[in-house]
């Protein structure tokens, strides 16, 4: 059992994550950035530390600045909740090598599983029946990215390759909303996660 946790993570999540923490007696570190300063979370945890501006890419998406925060504080072990660096498998591997915890999955798993896009290939390589989809976008044209919309068929939905949380996933039902609607998931992908890789599948109206 550890005696304190540092939760890698921001709001609802972390509030969770603190609470089942103080249920079971162990010590929490609040990060926060400087826009989240009041936040019910940090006010909850035994400790709190800035981490950085409101920008979540020099915040919560700073792995150097949260490892550098747990080493400060004490801390034995990270837990990164979901979304922001929970799925990347350089963090985990940072965490390791710094000598914390990472609460969640090993390196190795993220890496494969934290890529949707590769993810979906190693299941079809086993035989799992999957939807259709398409490869990664980045770097193709709007042409290209439209032929891989028209062999899918619509409705279709954009998701984050290396999302969580529903960030990053936009329903595109005609071919009109396809290139604003991928324009804006990379944006929101690249703010949530870091990276902007994008794919698309069919999207299911009334799965069963």
């Amino acid at each position: 059992m550890f005696s304190k946790v540092l939760v890698a993570n921001r709001g609802e999540i972390a509030l969770r994550i603190i609470r089942a923490c103080r249920e079971l007696g162990i010590q929490t570190v609040a990060i926060y950035s400087e826009a989240d300063k009041a936040a019910m979370y940090v006010g909850l945890a035994d400790e709190a530390i800035c981490i950085g501006p409101s920008d979540p890419t020099r915040s919560y998406l700073n792995a150097q600045a949260i490892i550098s925060a747990a080493e400060i504080t004490g801390a034995e072990a990270i837990h990164p909740g979901y979304g922001f660096l929970s799925e990347s498998a350089s963090f985990s591997e940072q965490v390791e090598r710094s000598g914390f915890v990472f609460i969640g999955p090993d390196h190795d798993t993220i890496r494969l599983m934290g890529n949707k896009v590769l993810a979906i290939e190693k299941m079809r390589e086993v035989g799992i029946p999957c939807l259709k989809s398409s490869p990664s976008l980045d770097g193709l044209t709007d042409e290209e990215i439209e032929q891989h919309a028209s062999q899918i068929g619509y409705p279709l939905i954009l998701k984050a390759a290396h999302g969580g949380g529903g960030r990053g996933m936009h329903i595109v039902r005609k071919q009109a909303q396809l290139l604003p609607e991928y324009h804006a998931a990379v944006m929101e992908a690249k703010t949530a996660f870091g990276d902007g890789s994008i794919y698309m599948e069919t999207f299911l109206e009334n799965p069963s």
